[in-house]
Protein backbone atom coordinates (compact mmCIF):
# COMPACT_ATOMS: atom_id res chain seq x y z
CA UNK A 1 0.00 0.00 0.00
CA UNK A 2 1.03 3.46 -0.83
CA UNK A 3 0.68 5.97 2.00
CA UNK A 4 1.27 9.58 1.83
CA UNK A 5 1.68 11.38 5.34
CA UNK A 6 1.55 15.23 5.34
CA UNK A 7 3.55 16.78 7.88
CA UNK A 8 6.42 15.31 9.66
CA UNK A 9 5.72 16.86 13.18
CA UNK A 10 5.27 14.21 15.96
CA UNK A 11 2.26 12.72 14.99
CA UNK A 12 3.49 12.48 11.15
CA UNK A 13 6.95 11.12 11.86
CA UNK A 14 5.68 8.47 14.54
CA UNK A 15 3.34 7.12 12.23
CA UNK A 16 5.39 6.89 9.36
CA UNK A 17 7.91 5.03 11.45
CA UNK A 18 5.19 2.84 12.62
CA UNK A 19 3.74 1.94 9.60
CA UNK A 20 7.00 2.15 7.55
CA UNK A 21 7.52 -1.40 10.00
CA UNK A 22 4.46 -3.06 8.27
CA UNK A 23 6.13 -3.00 4.99
CA UNK A 24 4.02 -0.01 3.82
CA UNK A 25 5.39 2.71 1.12
CA UNK A 26 5.84 5.45 3.52
CA UNK A 27 5.66 8.94 1.86
CA UNK A 28 6.40 11.57 4.22
CA UNK A 29 5.69 15.48 2.95
CA UNK A 30 6.54 18.54 4.79
CA UNK A 31 7.66 21.75 3.91
CA UNK A 32 10.51 22.26 6.58
CA UNK A 33 13.62 20.32 5.74
CA UNK A 34 14.82 20.37 9.15
CA UNK A 35 11.63 18.35 10.04
CA UNK A 36 12.43 15.86 8.13
CA UNK A 37 15.80 15.29 8.67
CA UNK A 38 15.66 12.33 11.31
CA UNK A 39 17.11 8.69 11.42
CA UNK A 40 14.48 6.86 8.87
CA UNK A 41 14.58 3.48 7.47
CA UNK A 42 14.61 2.31 4.31
CA UNK A 43 10.80 2.07 3.68
CA UNK A 44 10.46 5.89 4.31
CA UNK A 45 10.65 8.38 1.61
CA UNK A 46 11.19 12.26 2.46
CA UNK A 47 9.67 15.04 0.28
CA UNK A 48 10.05 18.72 1.07
CA UNK A 49 6.86 20.37 -0.35
CA UNK A 50 3.41 21.59 0.50
CA UNK A 51 1.14 19.29 0.92
CA UNK A 52 -2.13 21.85 -0.15
CA UNK A 53 0.27 22.67 -3.31
CA UNK A 54 -0.98 20.73 -6.39
CA UNK A 55 2.42 20.46 -7.99
CA UNK A 56 3.98 18.85 -5.15
CA UNK A 57 1.44 17.09 -4.73
CA UNK A 58 1.62 15.47 -7.85
CA UNK A 59 5.80 15.51 -7.36
CA UNK A 60 5.15 13.10 -4.40
CA UNK A 61 3.00 10.62 -6.37
CA UNK A 62 -0.79 11.35 -5.05
CA UNK A 63 -2.56 9.85 -7.84
CA UNK A 64 -0.83 6.63 -7.12
CA UNK A 65 -1.43 6.82 -3.49
CA UNK A 66 -3.96 4.33 -1.75
CA UNK A 67 -4.03 6.94 0.86
CA UNK A 68 -3.50 10.07 1.92
CA UNK A 69 -2.86 11.26 5.75
CA UNK A 70 -3.03 15.31 6.56
CA UNK A 71 -1.51 15.40 10.31
CA UNK A 72 0.27 18.80 10.38
CA UNK A 73 -0.46 21.49 13.07
CA UNK A 74 -2.93 22.78 11.80
CA UNK A 75 -6.76 21.72 10.62
CA UNK A 76 -7.22 23.95 7.51
CA UNK A 77 -4.09 22.83 6.08
CA UNK A 78 -4.95 19.29 6.52
CA UNK A 79 -8.38 19.75 5.03
CA UNK A 80 -7.40 21.61 2.33
CA UNK A 81 -4.35 18.77 1.55
CA UNK A 82 -7.62 16.02 1.52
CA UNK A 83 -10.26 17.18 -0.67
CA UNK A 84 -6.46 18.34 -2.80
CA UNK A 85 -5.48 14.88 -2.42
CA UNK A 86 -8.67 13.50 -3.28
CA UNK A 87 -9.30 14.87 -6.52
CA UNK A 88 -5.93 14.11 -7.62
CA UNK A 89 -6.57 10.49 -7.66
CA UNK A 90 -5.78 9.25 -3.98
CA UNK A 91 -7.69 6.18 -2.71
CA UNK A 92 -8.80 7.51 0.81
CA UNK A 93 -8.28 10.17 2.89
CA UNK A 94 -7.85 11.17 6.69
CA UNK A 95 -7.48 14.48 7.94
CA UNK A 96 -6.34 15.22 11.79
CA UNK A 97 -8.71 18.44 12.83
CA UNK A 98 -9.40 19.87 16.14
CA UNK A 99 -13.01 21.13 15.61
CA UNK A 100 -15.20 18.55 17.83
CA UNK A 101 -18.11 20.01 15.26
CA UNK A 102 -16.61 18.21 12.20
CA UNK A 103 -16.76 14.66 13.95
CA UNK A 104 -20.45 15.03 14.44
CA UNK A 105 -22.26 12.22 12.61
CA UNK A 106 -24.82 14.94 11.16
CA UNK A 107 -21.81 16.71 9.42
CA UNK A 108 -19.80 13.56 8.03
CA UNK A 109 -21.62 13.34 4.42
CA UNK A 110 -20.42 16.90 3.63
CA UNK A 111 -16.87 16.02 4.00
CA UNK A 112 -17.04 13.03 2.29
CA UNK A 113 -18.71 14.79 -0.75
CA UNK A 114 -15.45 17.45 -0.26
CA UNK A 115 -12.95 14.15 -0.03
CA UNK A 116 -12.74 14.23 3.24
CA UNK A 117 -13.60 10.51 4.27
CA UNK A 118 -12.48 10.49 7.63
CA UNK A 119 -11.11 12.92 10.76
CA UNK A 120 -9.36 12.13 13.81
CA UNK A 121 -9.20 14.58 16.48
CA UNK A 122 -6.38 13.32 18.68
CA UNK A 123 -7.02 15.63 21.71
CA UNK A 124 -10.95 14.73 21.66
CA UNK A 125 -9.75 11.08 21.73
CA UNK A 126 -7.21 11.73 24.72
CA UNK A 127 -9.74 13.09 26.23
CA UNK A 128 -11.75 9.78 25.92
CA UNK A 129 -9.31 7.67 27.32
CA UNK A 130 -9.04 9.98 30.66
CA UNK A 131 -12.82 9.87 31.06
CA UNK A 132 -12.56 5.79 30.76
CA UNK A 133 -9.54 5.95 32.97
CA UNK A 134 -11.29 7.60 35.84
CA UNK A 135 -14.31 5.29 35.04
CA UNK A 136 -12.14 2.09 36.61
CA UNK A 137 -9.55 4.15 38.33
CA UNK A 138 -8.26 0.40 40.10
CA UNK A 139 -7.14 -0.50 36.40
CA UNK A 140 -4.38 0.93 34.30
CA UNK A 141 -5.92 0.74 30.93
CA UNK A 142 -10.02 0.41 30.59
CA UNK A 143 -11.75 -0.05 27.51
CA UNK A 144 -15.30 -1.50 26.27
CA UNK A 145 -16.67 -3.39 23.16
CA UNK A 146 -20.33 -3.40 22.42
CA UNK A 147 -21.15 -0.76 24.51
CA UNK A 148 -19.61 -2.48 27.71
CA UNK A 149 -20.76 -6.19 26.82
CA UNK A 150 -17.15 -7.45 26.32
CA UNK A 151 -14.39 -5.32 28.72
CA UNK A 152 -10.61 -4.90 28.59
CA UNK A 153 -8.47 -4.14 30.99
CA UNK A 154 -4.64 -3.77 32.13
CA UNK A 155 -4.12 -4.44 36.04
CA UNK A 156 -1.25 -3.89 37.75
CA UNK A 157 -0.93 -6.69 40.03
CA UNK A 158 0.86 -6.28 43.49
CA UNK A 159 2.70 -8.78 45.84
CA UNK A 160 -0.88 -9.37 48.09
CA UNK A 161 -2.85 -10.21 44.71
CA UNK A 162 -4.19 -13.85 44.90
CA UNK A 163 -2.84 -13.96 40.95
CA UNK A 164 1.14 -13.42 42.39
CA UNK A 165 3.07 -16.47 41.06
CA UNK A 166 -0.10 -18.67 39.86
CA UNK A 167 0.44 -20.57 36.40
CA UNK A 168 -1.73 -20.06 33.88
CA UNK A 169 -2.87 -23.25 33.89
CA UNK A 170 -4.07 -22.77 37.30
CA UNK A 171 -6.31 -20.29 36.37
CA UNK A 172 -8.39 -21.89 34.33
CA UNK A 173 -11.68 -20.42 35.57
CA UNK A 174 -14.85 -23.32 35.69
CA UNK A 175 -17.06 -20.65 34.62
CA UNK A 176 -14.63 -18.86 32.03
CA UNK A 177 -15.24 -15.60 33.66
CA UNK A 178 -11.99 -13.64 32.45
CA UNK A 179 -9.08 -14.32 30.10
CA UNK A 180 -5.39 -13.24 30.40
CA UNK A 181 -4.44 -11.70 27.11
CA UNK A 182 -1.11 -10.56 27.81
CA UNK A 183 1.14 -10.24 30.58
CA UNK A 184 3.69 -7.05 30.07
CA UNK A 185 6.94 -7.78 32.60
CA UNK A 186 9.21 -5.00 32.46
CA UNK A 187 10.01 -4.22 28.17
CA UNK A 188 8.44 -7.32 27.50
CA UNK A 189 5.24 -8.09 26.34
CA UNK A 190 4.03 -11.72 26.57
CA UNK A 191 0.89 -13.34 24.46
CA UNK A 192 0.74 -16.23 27.62
CA UNK A 193 0.29 -19.36 27.43
CA UNK A 194 -0.50 -22.32 29.91
CA UNK A 195 3.40 -22.63 31.38
CA UNK A 196 3.63 -19.08 31.69
CA UNK A 197 3.16 -17.59 35.31
CA UNK A 198 2.30 -14.44 36.76
CA UNK A 199 4.92 -12.18 38.96
CA UNK A 200 4.39 -9.36 41.37
CA UNK A 201 4.58 -6.16 39.46
CA UNK A 202 3.03 -7.41 36.03
CA UNK A 203 0.77 -5.51 34.11
CA UNK A 204 -2.05 -8.10 33.43
CA UNK A 205 -4.47 -7.82 30.62
CA UNK A 206 -7.47 -9.20 31.00
CA UNK A 207 -10.69 -9.60 28.67
CA UNK A 208 -14.03 -9.92 30.80
CA UNK A 209 -17.63 -8.55 31.26
CA UNK A 210 -19.43 -6.41 33.91
CA UNK A 211 -20.41 -9.02 35.32
CA UNK A 212 -17.37 -10.35 36.83
CA UNK A 213 -15.82 -7.12 37.65
CA UNK A 214 -16.12 -8.01 41.25
CA UNK A 215 -13.96 -10.96 41.11
CA UNK A 216 -11.34 -9.44 39.03
CA UNK A 217 -10.79 -6.86 41.60
CA UNK A 218 -10.53 -9.10 44.21
CA UNK A 219 -7.75 -11.58 42.38
CA UNK A 220 -5.94 -8.82 41.42
CA UNK A 221 -5.47 -7.47 45.07
CA UNK A 222 -7.58 -3.66 44.03
CA UNK A 223 -10.48 -1.62 46.03
CA UNK A 224 -12.79 0.82 44.34
CA UNK A 225 -12.15 4.25 44.29
CA UNK A 226 -15.14 6.75 44.12
CA UNK A 227 -14.20 9.63 41.93
CA UNK A 228 -16.13 12.49 42.91
CA UNK A 229 -12.87 15.50 43.08
CA UNK A 230 -9.98 15.51 40.45
CA UNK A 231 -7.45 17.74 39.96
CA UNK A 232 -6.32 18.85 36.33
CA UNK A 233 -2.55 20.71 36.16
CA UNK A 234 -2.79 22.30 32.73
CA UNK A 235 -5.83 24.14 30.88
CA UNK A 236 -5.21 22.22 27.51
CA UNK A 237 -7.02 21.90 25.12
CA UNK A 238 -7.44 17.82 26.30
CA UNK A 239 -8.07 19.68 29.86
CA UNK A 240 -10.70 21.90 28.26
CA UNK A 241 -12.35 18.24 27.21
CA UNK A 242 -12.30 16.54 29.94
CA UNK A 243 -13.78 19.19 31.85
CA UNK A 244 -16.72 18.74 29.77
CA UNK A 245 -17.12 15.72 29.85
CA UNK A 246 -17.10 14.89 33.14
CA UNK A 247 -20.66 14.59 35.56
CA UNK A 248 -21.77 17.87 36.64
CA UNK A 249 -21.72 15.89 40.45
CA UNK A 250 -17.69 15.57 40.04
CA UNK A 251 -15.86 18.66 41.53
CA UNK A 252 -12.75 19.43 39.51
CA UNK A 253 -10.24 22.15 39.89
CA UNK A 254 -7.70 23.19 36.94
CA UNK A 255 -4.59 24.74 37.96
CA UNK A 256 -2.99 26.77 34.51
CA UNK A 257 -0.07 28.67 34.72
CA UNK A 258 -0.47 31.07 32.32
CA UNK A 259 -3.20 34.09 33.37
CA UNK A 260 -4.92 34.95 29.87
CA UNK A 261 -5.12 31.04 29.37
CA UNK A 262 -7.06 30.33 32.81
CA UNK A 263 -9.34 33.20 32.51
CA UNK A 264 -10.28 31.55 28.76
CA UNK A 265 -10.18 28.10 29.98
CA UNK A 266 -13.08 29.55 32.68
CA UNK A 267 -15.39 31.38 30.13
CA UNK A 268 -15.69 27.59 28.64
CA UNK A 269 -16.39 25.47 31.33
CA UNK A 270 -19.31 24.27 33.52
CA UNK A 271 -19.87 25.53 37.62
CA UNK A 272 -18.47 22.50 38.43
CA UNK A 273 -15.50 23.00 37.56
CA UNK A 274 -13.24 25.87 39.59
CA UNK A 275 -10.02 27.26 37.42
CA UNK A 276 -6.60 28.43 39.33
CA UNK A 277 -4.23 30.63 37.92
CA UNK A 278 -1.29 28.95 39.77
CA UNK A 279 1.55 26.68 39.06
CA UNK A 280 0.39 23.12 39.62
CA UNK A 281 4.46 22.23 40.21
CA UNK A 282 4.43 24.21 43.61
CA UNK A 283 4.03 22.02 46.65
CA UNK A 284 2.24 25.00 48.47
CA UNK A 285 -0.47 26.10 45.99
CA UNK A 286 -1.08 21.73 46.25
CA UNK A 287 -1.55 21.44 49.93
CA UNK A 288 -3.65 25.00 49.89
CA UNK A 289 -6.04 23.39 47.42
CA UNK A 290 -6.24 20.39 48.83
CA UNK A 291 -4.52 18.21 46.82
CA UNK A 292 -5.00 15.39 49.78
CA UNK A 293 -8.55 15.61 49.19
CA UNK A 294 -8.43 14.83 45.47
CA UNK A 295 -9.52 11.35 43.94
CA UNK A 296 -8.04 11.61 41.17
CA UNK A 297 -4.81 14.14 39.66
CA UNK A 298 -4.42 14.33 35.89
CA UNK A 299 -1.45 16.30 34.49
CA UNK A 300 -1.87 17.54 31.00
CA UNK A 301 0.89 20.42 30.75
CA UNK A 302 2.91 20.24 27.41
CA UNK A 303 5.93 18.78 29.09
CA UNK A 304 6.34 15.32 29.73
CA UNK A 305 8.92 15.56 32.74
CA UNK A 306 6.78 18.27 34.72
CA UNK A 307 3.77 15.50 34.21
CA UNK A 308 5.21 12.15 35.34
CA UNK A 309 6.97 14.03 38.04
CA UNK A 310 3.65 15.82 38.94
CA UNK A 311 1.91 12.59 39.30
CA UNK A 312 4.77 11.27 41.35
CA UNK A 313 4.13 14.20 44.03
CA UNK A 314 0.39 13.68 43.80
CA UNK A 315 0.60 9.92 44.78
CA UNK A 316 2.72 11.04 47.57
CA UNK A 317 0.39 13.56 48.62
CA UNK A 318 -2.34 10.47 48.75
CA UNK A 319 -3.84 10.79 45.49
CA UNK A 320 -5.07 6.92 44.62
CA UNK A 321 -5.19 7.18 40.78
CA UNK A 322 -3.11 9.75 38.66
CA UNK A 323 -3.39 10.19 35.05
CA UNK A 324 -0.27 11.55 32.95
CA UNK A 325 -0.35 12.77 29.31
CA UNK A 326 3.13 11.88 28.49
CA UNK A 327 4.12 12.56 24.48
CA UNK A 328 7.88 11.85 24.75
CA UNK A 329 7.35 8.13 24.14
CA UNK A 330 11.05 7.45 26.10
CA UNK A 331 9.59 8.71 29.21
CA UNK A 332 6.57 5.53 28.77
CA UNK A 333 8.80 3.24 30.26
CA UNK A 334 9.89 5.84 32.87
CA UNK A 335 6.19 6.56 33.76
CA UNK A 336 5.21 2.70 34.46
CA UNK A 337 8.72 2.20 36.51
CA UNK A 338 7.56 5.37 38.97
CA UNK A 339 4.46 3.37 39.12
CA UNK A 340 2.03 6.48 37.32
CA UNK A 341 -1.73 4.97 37.16
CA UNK A 342 -2.59 5.71 33.72
CA UNK A 343 -0.33 7.25 30.63
CA UNK A 344 -2.23 9.14 27.58
CA UNK A 345 -0.27 9.74 24.12
CA UNK A 346 -1.72 11.86 21.41
CA UNK A 347 0.54 10.03 18.69
CA UNK A 348 -0.26 6.36 20.13
CA UNK A 349 -3.93 7.15 20.30
CA UNK A 350 -4.12 8.91 16.79
CA UNK A 351 -1.88 5.48 15.16
CA UNK A 352 -4.57 3.54 16.50
CA UNK A 353 -7.68 5.11 14.90
CA UNK A 354 -5.40 5.45 11.46
CA UNK A 355 -4.58 1.92 11.74
CA UNK A 356 -7.93 0.44 11.09
CA UNK A 357 -8.13 1.76 7.64
CA UNK A 358 -4.80 -0.04 6.79
CA UNK A 359 -5.94 -3.30 8.10
CA UNK A 360 -8.00 -5.18 5.33
CA UNK A 361 -10.44 -6.89 7.51
CA UNK A 362 -13.73 -5.56 8.91
CA UNK A 363 -12.19 -3.31 11.59
CA UNK A 364 -14.57 -1.64 14.06
CA UNK A 365 -12.28 0.25 16.25
CA UNK A 366 -8.10 -0.39 17.02
CA UNK A 367 -6.30 0.65 20.28
CA UNK A 368 -3.08 0.99 20.87
CA UNK A 369 -2.14 -0.10 24.85
CA UNK A 370 0.59 2.55 25.70
CA UNK A 371 2.33 0.31 28.31
CA UNK A 372 2.78 -3.29 26.32
CA UNK A 373 3.87 -1.74 22.59
CA UNK A 374 0.61 -3.93 21.52
CA UNK A 375 -2.38 -3.30 19.76
CA UNK A 376 -6.06 -4.95 20.58
CA UNK A 377 -8.75 -4.37 17.63
CA UNK A 378 -12.08 -5.35 17.36
CA UNK A 379 -12.76 -7.45 13.78
CA UNK A 380 -15.46 -8.92 12.25
CA UNK A 381 -15.34 -12.92 11.06
CA UNK A 382 -16.05 -12.91 7.44
CA UNK A 383 -17.92 -15.62 5.60
CA UNK A 384 -15.24 -17.95 4.69
CA UNK A 385 -12.75 -16.07 6.73
CA UNK A 386 -9.95 -18.95 8.01
CA UNK A 387 -10.24 -17.70 11.75
CA UNK A 388 -14.44 -19.33 11.09
CA UNK A 389 -13.05 -22.72 9.80
CA UNK A 390 -11.85 -24.75 12.88
CA UNK A 391 -12.16 -24.09 16.88
CA UNK A 392 -9.46 -21.74 18.17
CA UNK A 393 -7.44 -24.56 20.12
CA UNK A 394 -6.87 -26.19 16.39
CA UNK A 395 -6.62 -23.05 14.96
CA UNK A 396 -3.08 -22.86 15.81
CA UNK A 397 -2.92 -18.97 16.28
CA UNK A 398 0.72 -17.08 16.12
CA UNK A 399 2.50 -16.62 19.00
CA UNK A 400 2.30 -12.91 18.90
CA UNK A 401 -1.58 -12.74 19.09
CA UNK A 402 -4.53 -14.45 20.73
CA UNK A 403 -7.88 -13.96 20.90
CA UNK A 404 -9.74 -12.25 24.23
CA UNK A 405 -13.86 -12.00 23.78
CA UNK A 406 -16.74 -12.48 21.23
CA UNK A 407 -19.63 -10.66 21.01
CA UNK A 408 -22.21 -13.11 18.96
CA UNK A 409 -26.03 -11.73 18.40
CA UNK A 410 -25.41 -9.09 21.24
CA UNK A 411 -24.11 -11.47 23.76
CA UNK A 412 -20.45 -11.12 24.56
CA UNK A 413 -18.56 -14.45 25.29
CA UNK A 414 -14.75 -15.07 26.86
CA UNK A 415 -13.11 -17.13 24.42
CA UNK A 416 -11.71 -20.38 25.21
CA UNK A 417 -9.90 -23.35 23.25
CA UNK A 418 -13.95 -25.02 22.16
CA UNK A 419 -15.02 -21.31 20.72
CA UNK A 420 -15.46 -21.93 17.26
CA UNK A 421 -15.89 -18.03 15.44
CA UNK A 422 -18.99 -17.80 13.13
CA UNK A 423 -19.38 -14.98 10.45
CA UNK A 424 -20.68 -12.09 11.73
CA UNK A 425 -19.09 -12.36 14.91
CA UNK A 426 -17.74 -9.75 16.27
CA UNK A 427 -13.90 -10.53 17.82
CA UNK A 428 -11.17 -9.01 20.24
CA UNK A 429 -7.69 -9.47 19.14
CA UNK A 430 -5.27 -8.95 21.19
CA UNK A 431 -1.57 -8.76 19.37
CA UNK A 432 1.57 -7.54 18.94
CA UNK A 433 3.15 -5.18 16.20
CA UNK A 434 4.44 -7.89 14.41
CA UNK A 435 1.04 -9.82 13.93
CA UNK A 436 -1.21 -6.96 11.81
CA UNK A 437 -0.44 -8.81 8.34
CA UNK A 438 -1.13 -12.36 10.12
CA UNK A 439 -4.36 -10.75 11.20
CA UNK A 440 -5.42 -9.99 7.81
CA UNK A 441 -4.78 -13.58 7.06
CA UNK A 442 -7.06 -14.99 9.60
CA UNK A 443 -10.04 -12.71 9.15
CA UNK A 444 -10.31 -11.31 5.62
Amino acid sequence: MRIIIGGAGEVGTHLAKLLSQENQDIILMDTSEERLNFPISAEIMTVQGNPTSIQDLKTAGIKEADMFIGVTPEESTNMTACMLAHNLGAGRTIARVENDEYLLLQNMELFVHLGVDSMICPETLAAKEIISALKQPWTRQWWEIADGKLILMGVKVRENAPLVNKFLTELSTENRIYHIVAIKRKHQTIIPRGSDQILAGDIVYFTTTNDHLDTLKKVTGKESINIKKVTIMGGSRIAQKVCERLPSNIDVKVLEINKEKSFRLSEKVGKNVMVINGDGRNTDLLIQENITNSDAFIALTGNSETNILACVAAKNFGVPKTIAEVENLDYIQMAEKLDIGSVINKKLIASSHIYRFLLQADVSTVKCLDFANAEVAELVARQGSKITQKPVKDMRLPQDMTLGGVIRDGIAEIVHGETHIRPGDHVLVFYLNTAMRKIEDYFK
